[in-house]
């Protein structure tokens, strides 16, 4: 995808003021450059301002959403395979920074507790990279409803937590020489 050719919205379009998360509406018409499409949403760039565009709203821009319908996730009963449930962290990305949330080192700790009545509910505890970053709300929905889709999943819970401070030593290596920190 051509980044810097500019995209003119198709219909209005909710999107989130970056990084404070404030809602923002997007004019049929307004003119936008994608600056970063990973994980299945949209950072652009308008009037001087970068917004955060969810997938579902990917027929503004032009693209075809990549969220799943909710009849094409089916999660199935039994054990929780964890290693899809990293997998499927790893596509959540901060909307400024081009490197998924585990590779940042704000996942922090990942359990999961088989449920009395079937199923299983899976935990995470992660940090953002400062702590009045207002899209934290927008990257544990994002945690969330990926989490959700791997089978065996019935329910998830996602917790911002500030303890251990996070620090760009938290960064893997990858990522580290990734963004030119190395």
């Amino acid at each position: 995808m051509d980044t810097d050719a500019p995209i003119t919205l198709r219909r209005d379009c909710e999107a989130a003021l970056i990084p404070s998360g404030t809602p923002l509406l997007l004019k049929a018409g307004d003119e936008v450059s994608i600056t970063q499409s990973l994980g299945g949403s949209y950072t652009v760039y308008s009037n001087g301002l970068l917004a955060r565009i969810e997938g579902k709203h990917a027929d503004a821009l032009g693209l075809e959403s990549e969220v799943p319908k909710d009849s094409e996730v089916k999660p199935l009963a039994g054990p929780v395979n964890e290693e899809l449930i990293w997998k499927q962290m790893r596509t959540c990305f901060d909307p400024e920074i081009p490197v998924n949330v585990v590779d940042l080192g704000l996942i922090y700790d990942c359990r999961i507790d088989a449920l009395p009545a079937g199923g299983n509910m899976v935990l995470v505890k992660m940090t953002l990279t400062a702590p009045g970053c207002g899209m934290s709300e927008f990257l544990k929905a994002d945690l969330e409803a990926k989490i959700r889709n791997v089978p065996g999943v019935t329910d998830v819970q996602v917790e911002v937590v500030w303890e251990p401070p996070w620090n760009q030593g938290m960064i893997t290596e990858a990522a580290r020489l990734e963004l030119g920190l190395m």
